[in-house]
């Protein structure tokens, strides 16, 4: 469904580029003075130092027997110029016309009307009715006048059209750098033939290099381009201590279709004939901490040693090669050398990029250490969840710039070495002096939304400006690309991109991206954004957090400190709660809440009672049901990567006949609370959780649904419902998700017998009695639009049966037939994503799209819900609802939205099923301060289910 065109050799009859160099700057004729010296010089320096001397018998230079100089040290002497020269690409001027990657054809383009952040004066220079010439590949002029005439002329005299596009205003930057990604390792979809993101054959491999495995064939190109990607800095994987060489990549494919020819700035080329070394900049990945662990078996004190060691022979390399190149003509063999060695060498030279995996204090510590032991500059650590603990070790790093701090906004607690981030990060760093970057890590999250990345770090209070740096210009700089990429001059790369919305907006998407001047997305899908939408939005006022979370040494305390039955909310805007009315006309205005429920709303309300109540100004605000996480493991485990941590697995039920012998697993049976995911939830407006038992294989068990603020299974509404629907999983053969052992054939036919009454009389088969009879939801996890068709026609055969698709990446191709049969999705992820094969025909949604995939469903009569695949990520879930609701506002109204993650999910996983309670599955409410569709909205207070009390926040 993809939009995406590249276009290239539109017109191949324009005028031919003049030459360029390695990085795409015009060469400049020689004057004539130079011209006339030239062959003097030439002269001079061949009798000087070419291969031949005259010498008599008593050594003075006269005439007689000519010595050669041996090839091995004519070879050496100029791998020793090389080695001396530090990396220095040419810095981009308005005298550059044409880049190195202009493609013959490409016409001018005209930017009209443009509100332009230019990445300058600290990221604080935004120019209103701006107008952007692009030609040659490059930025030729920026004006906010009708001063183009000469290039209108230039480009006429030349035969070139040009591409006037009015943008009436529409928020323009430079393209995206996203300085940590995978993309072309790691493959999408997910093949084994093409996974080239680490090598297992060592811990410590400097030599391998990302370019030698870069897959042009990525589905992701396309998707990344449609979220402003321009630039990535694709680096091998972390499983080794040092896994090899990074690669910078502008993810346009090129007329030759070859990794080479991808690159941004290589630090080699092919020219004449020969591979050379340009003075474009090198990189390197390094990684600390539990990869090493997991892969190699490998403590921190063995990787210590490894890079040290590495480290050393690398200074052996450059200390035998300095010595060399110190008195080359009395060598007696060639210049010391090694494949292994030479980037290591090249490190401490300081012409490599150092670019270091590392979480937490421990490991930042050692890799600071060892960069003041063999003196050497470390450009980033990524990643590096404690970094915001220890701002002060940082500076301590060699060199004269501390490293910058490449971050996720939110993934975290995934792994004990992840357990400390904070979302207050950015923000800590940036106020202690630190570059910081947002990146993305791709595939681990989808690199086209790296610009939700820095508005969430902006949200939580980053400055606006840096946030948007983040990904820009600081990345571009830490990258060493700064001379050509990261800012609007002219001379620099016409990478470029037209936003729908202010870029930190909820739900900000490119209306068209431009990579070296070229428009990379034909007839893009465009929606039209509110002019609230295009203001620069405020940072988030989280002072108070994150010096909590910095005093608590990345554990803070987060339960809440403050509790009332009795408040009265004012500024109240909208109510999204059903069965509420509002006294008086207009907006509610107040809302009185006594003994934890809602008793008046409205501007006429009063208090009944004489009993005290707390006071909050909510701004503008609103009131809407508790939201409900689903998806992940959240209330079954507290750290993924830690099995101490999880109330474990189910055993397989297909092994000695237990799929007939009654062992049906309840999820309940393991609940968890308190833990980190549930308490930053619940500050979110996330009140309830909804987890099946965590196991890949077919049939999963009892779902549950829980409160995510209750401190154990016997507080009052701690569980919601224990046996809420059954679960099972009908995955693609080999999906890691899933039982690789069966194939979908296999699975559909297992259900058939069970729908049937066919598998004999234990638990299992009186569960899918219930099913078959309509008495229990049967909640399917699948994304193929071939597995949900066989599961279609399989529902057909028993009417009765309630059924949802869990997963559903593929269920728009079946959005008909799904809403004829009533079952409903819980799309999961809610941004699409081909990461497996079996979802490798997604819907993408705007601009490559016309909706998105729950949108589309919508339209078609299908009750929609929205799933969240991470436990870390059920913090998020108001603001899957938001982007739901931006990417489609004419398909979704704002209550749709707050449905999408709350009762929606209620019906499509039975959380009402066997339930006698009046009102079924207790939500509870929340309140927020300013628009809880922005990411500028906070929660400030939540009714628990069950609670009477107001935890306030």
């Amino acid at each position: 469904m993809s939009r995406l065109v590249q276009r290239r050799d539109a017109r191949p009859d324009v005028e031919k580029a003049p030459v360029v160099d390695d990085v795409g700057f015009k060469d400049h004729k020689p004057s004539r003075r130079s011209r006339i010296l030239l062959p003097l010089a030439v002269a001079t320096t061949l009798l000087l130092t070419a291969g031949t001397v005259f010498k008599d018998d008593l050594g003075f230079p006269w005439p007689g027997e000519p010595e050669v100089t041996p090839p091995f040290i004519r070879e050496g002497m100029k791998r020793c110029a090389q080695l001396n020269q530090a990396p220095s690409p040419h810095q981009a001027t308005e005298a550059r016309k044409y880049s190195d990657r202009y493609v013959k054809g490409t016409g001018p383009v005209l930017l009209k009307n443009a509100t332009l952040w230019t990445g300058e004066e600290d990221g604080t220079e935004v120019i209103h009715g701006a107008n952007v010439w692009l030609e040659g590949g490059v930025v030729r002029k920026i004006s906010t006048g009708e001063d183009m005439d000469q290039l209108f002329e230039a480009a006429k005299n030349k035969g070139d059209k040009v591409e006037t596009v009015e943008l009436d205003g529409a928020w323009v930057t430079p393209g995206i750098v996203d300085v940590h990604s995978h993309m072309g390792l790691d493959p999408m979809p997910e093949l084994r033939g093409s996974d080239e993101t680490n090598s297992d054959k060592a811990p410590i491999q400097p030599w391998l290099r990302s370019l030698d495995g870069f897959n042009t064939h990525d589905a992701a190109f396309n998707l990344s381009i449609a979220g402003g990607i321009t630039t990535m800095l694709v680096l091998p994987g972390s499983a080794g201590n040092i896994g090899g060489q990074a690669f910078t990549f502008k993810p346009r494919w090129t007329a030759e279709n070859t990794p080479q020819s991808m690159q941004a700035e290589p630090p080699f080329v092919i020219r004449n004939g020969e591979w050379q070394r340009t003075r474009s900049w090198r990189h390197i990945k390094h990684a600390c901490g539990e990869n090493a662990k997991v892969w190699y078996h490998n403590a921190r004190m063995d990787a210590a040693y490894g890079f040290r060691r590495a480290y050393s022979e690398g200074k052996k390399l450059k200390d035998e090669q300095d010595a060399w190149c110190a008195a080359p003509k009395k060598q007696t063999g060639p210049l010391p050398d090694s494949l292994e060695w030479e980037v290591m060498a090249d490190i401490i030279r300081g012409h490599v990029k150092v670019n270091i995996h590392c979480y937490e204090t421990v490991d930042l510590n050692d890799l600071v250490r060892v960069s003041n032991e063999f003196q050497f500059p470390i450009a980033a650590f990524h990643h590096a969840h404690e970094a915001y603990l220890v701002p002060g070790l940082l500076r301590q790093a060699w060199g004269k710039t501390p490293p910058a701090v490449a971050m996720f906004a939110n993934n975290a607690r995934y792994k004990r070495e992840a357990y400390r981030g904070s979302p207050y990060a950015p923000k800590v760093l940036d106020e202690a002096g630190l570059k910081v970057i947002m990146k993305s890590d791709h595939p681990v999250l989808d690199s086209r939304y790296l610009i939700y990345e820095a508005a969430q770090a902006h949200a939580f209070g980053l400055e606006w400006n840096r946030a948007l740096a983040s990904v820009i210009t600081t990345s571009a700089t830490v990258a060493g690309l700064d001379h050509r990429l990261g800012y609007v001059r002219p001379g620099y790369d016409a990478d470029l991109v037209v936003w729908d919305s202010f870029p930190l907006a909820v739900g900000a998407t490119p209306k068209q991206t431009y990579i070296d001047g070229i428009p990379q997305i034909i007839n893009p899908h465009v929606v039209r954004k509110p002019a609230a939408a295009q203001q620069i939005t405020p940072k988030g006022d989280y002072d108070k957090e994150a010096a909590e979370a910095v005093a608590a040494r990345g554990d803070p305390d987060l339960r809440p400190k403050k509790r009332s039955p009795n408040i009265v909310f004012h500024g109240v805007s909208n109510l999204y709660l059903s069965g509420i009315k509002t006294q008086g006309e207009g907006e509610p205005g107040v809302v009185v809440v006594e003994d934890g429920k809602i008793t008046c709303a409205g501007k006429d309300c009063a208090t009944t009672s004489s009993a005290e109540y707390e006071t909050v100004d909510l701004k503008g605000g609103s009131l809407a049901p508790g939201l409900i996480s689903y998806g992940s493991p959240l209330g079954l485990e507290e750290i993924s990567a830690e099995e101490t941590t999880h109330t474990g697995d189910p055993p397989s039920i297909l092994d000695d006949n237990k799929i007939t012998s009654g062992l049906l697993v309840h999820a309940a049976d393991g609940a968890q609370f308190g833990g980190k995911d549930e308490l930053m939830a619940l500050r979110e407006g996330i009140t309830t959780g909804v987890t099946s038992p965590s196991t890949g294989e077919f049939l999963k068990g009892m779902s549950y649904s829980f409160s995510l603020g209750a401190r154990h299974a016997l507080e009052s509404g701690a569980i919601g419902n224990h046996a809420a629907a059954l679960h099972i999983n009908v995955r693609q053969f080999g999906d890691p998700l899933g039982d690789s052992s069966m194939s979908v054939a296999t699975v559909m036919g297992v259900l058939r017998r069970l729908l049937h009454g066919e598998a004999g009389q234990g638990e299992v088969a009186a569960a899918f009695g219930k099913v078959a009879a309509g008495e229990l939801r049967l909640v399917a996890s699948a994304n193929s639009a071939d597995t949900i068709a066989a599961l279609i026609r399989l529902k057909r055969t028993v009417p009765a049966m309630r059924l949802t698709i869990s997963g559903g990446q593929e269920a728009w191709m079946l959005a008909d037939e799904l809403a004829a049969e009533d079952i409903g999705v819980v799309v999961a992820a809610p941004r699409t994503f081909p990461m497996f094969w079996d979802q490798r025909r997604i819907l993408p949604g705007p601009p490559l799209s016309h909706l998105t995939l729950p949108a589309y469903l919508h339209t078609r009569g299908v009750k929609v819900g929205l799933g969240i695949v991470e436990a870390c990520d059920a913090r998020l879930t108001r603001f899957e609802s938001a982007m739901a609701y931006a990417a489609a506002p004419t398909t979704f109204s704002r209550q749709d939205a707050v449905d999408l993650v709350s009762t929606n999910l209620v019906d499509v996983l039975g959380l009402n099923d066997g339930l006698h309670a009046a009102g079924g599955v207790d939500l509870g409410w929340v309140a927020y301060e300013g628009d809880m569709f922005s990411l500028t909205g906070r929660v400030r207070a939540v009714r628990s289910p069950g609670q009477t009390a107001v935890d306030l926040f």
